[in-house]
């Protein structure tokens, strides 16, 4: 094949993780998944069942937080870095006001708190975009990945898998357990799939 040729996408579709026909928009609550390319283990290393971040996992705890500010219809919930992927909830909100799924839902923000999730009511949501899941994610990996490249000196090099997997949250009791899975997933490395 001539180097120079260019590749048809449509003849290499991409199949896409998400659910068919579900808006990614809606407000709701989403458990996040997000790999490095070829599983590379660059944010630090778990020991004795704990996450010792690097330079380049703080980047990415740094960009997580930093999302909120970006998309203001977003709250962050639980989130663990890992040495090559991160798990996240993250919760978008009604611009317009409204309830999280419609009332449907009512997790916390703090399992030991107790404290129930802000639905964020803007006085002026004409100004502002509801954008959706793959959005934000996209924008969390290319916040990261850039300042990662920029001090490893690798202009371009991939740092995460093109994709994500993503999980709709459809109750309290589903919203708990991916809690205590982020929670305690540092201690489970050893078990990982991932790993």
């Amino acid at each position: 094949m001539n180097a120079y040729m260019k590749i048809n996408p449509q003849n290499y579709p991409r199949n896409s993780m998400r659910l068919k026909g579900y808006d990614y928009a809606l407000p709701g609550a989403y458990f996040i998944t997000v790999v490095t390319h070829q599983r590379e283990c660059l944010f630090g290393e778990v020991v004795d069942g704990e996450m010792r971040v690097n330079q380049f996992g703080k980047i990415v705890e740094r960009a997580w937080m930093e999302l909120a500010s970006h998309y203001p219809q977003v709250t962050l919930e639980a989130f663990v870095v890992m040495p090559n992927h991160v798990h996240g909830n993250v919760i978008i909100n009604d611009l317009r006001g409204g309830s999280l799924l419609n009332g449907d839902l009512k997790v916390n923000n703090s399992m030991e708190h107790g404290e129930s999730l802000p639905v964020i009511n803007k006085t002026h949501p004409y100004k502002m975009m509801q954008y959706g899941l793959p959005e934000i994610v996209r924008a969390f990996k290319s916040f990261s990945a850039g300042r990662i490249n920029q001090i490893r000196d690798k202009p371009g090099v991939a740092v995460w898998q093109r994709s994500f997997y993503d999980h709709i949250i459809r109750d309290d009791w589903d919203y708990r357990n991916i809690w205590e899975y982020i929670q305690i997933n540092p201690q489970k490395w050893q078990e990982d799939e991932l790993h």
